[in-house]
């Protein structure tokens, strides 16, 4: 009984880890493509200006350039953990844990990244609204993929396979 419990609390947590991360990816897809677009424009005849960064981004401060990365990082593998927790609570077997959870345990070893990049870009204060809702959900995110992690791993004392 205190399995299926643990269950019906993985996939919550699952769906809204899922949906998190897929709202991450569009913030963080957005903030590419403006840089990209708006970034420095080097031609024939210009020289790199003198403090020139590979990773600039036109809004933000210095650090908008490392979380944006990282939070795309952190996002494409958070999704890609959630669909293979998708298929862990599916099956909800001792069989799928390991995968589940070592796919879990990356995401958010990688979301706990970003969120460092986002306390810094947080420090810097320099930042519009778009880049300081990528910065609440990644915290958000390092505290509900742990919580997810510890729940699919405390149902497994529960279980028999």
């Amino acid at each position: 009984m205190a399995s299926e419990q643990m269950k019906h609390v993985a996939l919550l947590l699952l769906v809204l880890n899922f949906c998190m991360y897929v709202i991450v990816l569009g913030i963080g897809s957005w903030s590419m493509n403006r840089a990209i677009d708006h970034g420095f424009i080097i031609g024939p005849g210009f020289n790199l200006p003198a403090h020139f960064s590979p990773i600039y981004f036109p809004m933000g401060n210095a650090a908008t350039g490392f979380l944006v990365t990282f939070a795309l990082i952190a996002g494409v593998v958070g999704v890609a953990s959630a669909i293979v927790g998708l298929n862990h609570v599916r099956t909800w077997t001792g069989d799928s844990l390991p995968s589940a959870a070592s796919a879990a345990t990356i995401s958010w070893t990688l979301t706990l990244l970003a969120m460092g990049f986002a306390c810094k870009e947080i420090q810097l204060s320099i930042r519009n609204a778009r880049l300081r809702t990528m910065e609440a959900f990644l915290v958000i995110l390092s505290a509900t993929q742990l919580l997810y992690i510890a729940a699919i791993h405390g149902a497994s004392s529960f279980r028999r396979t």
